[in-house]
């Protein structure tokens, strides 16, 4: 964990965040009316969106949610016209796909993967469009998880007192159902976003450090930001400053994961160097300045 550490600062972690937080801000609405509209099939419309919101203020409070409620609301007014409802469709898609581009070359930096070479046009649509696909079966599976989640309330809430074992228990297992979807949303993204091939043996230790990280961030950042009113400072904007608080936070973690899942990745010797053009391949750095490092880099030649 602390070479982890090492390769965190080295690889200027806290820049790619701010990155990400920045797309963040433009792929918010969309991605979140998109969830919206899955789990809407299912609860309807009002409730689904009513169920998100309530999570999403637990995590930055209800000033900033009601202000992400109305740029849903202002966002999902029928537009005039099929070309109007198109450019907005296609302006929504564009935003959303913006954040994916990011966190998947922060990730092919993180692993020292060299930009591909052509491809052009047609290959910057597909490769967005694969990662896109990704995030978009990630945020069905957390959707998978809040349906269960509200599921498995809702019978401690209804049958509680018929049930034969401890109202505690059921808590325990939602707590361990959230905590396990987190593990593999957070393992998918680092096995199949960045340009490498990576052995799922690799990812599940970052991964399950980045749930239990995240899981115990929900609840820090939750109370740093009810206790020292981090957007009052700037009035209108305070909303949009707490998500980007928030989101900054969830990018670190997320980026320390991947670290950690290269270093132990290298450590394992369970990697490969990339020939230069050979489009999708491997990590092409093998921390030379560490002695731990460099002998399993040894090994593994």
């Amino acid at each position: 964990m602390i070479d982890a550490a090492g390769e965190w600062s080295l690889d200027r972690a806290p820049r790619m965040g701010a990155a990400l937080a920045y797309y963040t801000t433009f792929a918010m609405v969309p991605l979140l009316l998109i969830a919206i509209a899955i789990t809407g099939m299912v609860f309807g419309r009002e409730a689904s969106e009513g169920m998100i919101l309530d999570h999403v203020s637990q995590l930055i409070g209800a000033q900033s949610t009601a202000a992400i409620k109305d740029m849903l609301r202002r966002a999902d007014q029928p537009s005039s016209g099929i070309l109007s409802t198109i450019l907005s469709v296609g302006a929504l898609l564009v935003g959303a796909s913006g954040l994916f581009g990011e966190l998947q070359d922060s990730l092919n930096t993180i692993w020292r993967i060299p930009p591909k070479e052509g491809g052009g046009l047609w290959g910057l649509i597909r490769d967005r469009f694969f990662s896109f696909l990704t995030v978009i079966g990630s945020g069905f599976l957390l959707l998978v998880s809040l349906i269960l989640s509200v599921a498995v309330a809702a019978l401690g809430k209804w049958f509680g007192h018929l049930l034969p074992f401890p109202e505690f228990l059921l808590e325990t297992f939602n707590l361990l159902l959230s905590f396990s979807v987190i593990t593999f949303l957070f393992a998918l993204i680092f096995k199949i976003l960045p340009d490498t091939t990576l052995a799922w043996r690799d990812v599940w230790l970052g991964a399950m450090i980045s749930a239990g990280l995240f899981s115990i961030g929900k609840f820090a950042i939750g109370m740093y930001i009810g206790k020292t009113e981090v957007g009052s400072a700037y009035g209108a904007a305070g909303s949009l400053v707490i998500v980007l608080v928030w989101v900054y936070y969830s990018a670190q973690i997320l980026l320390y994961g991947v670290e950690l899942t290269k270093v132990y990745a290298c450590k394992s010797g369970r990697y490969q160097i990339a020939k230069p053009g050979s489009g999708r391949g491997y990590a092409t750095r093998y921390f030379p300045r560490r002695s731990s490092l460099s002998s399993s880099r040894a090994k593994s030649s």
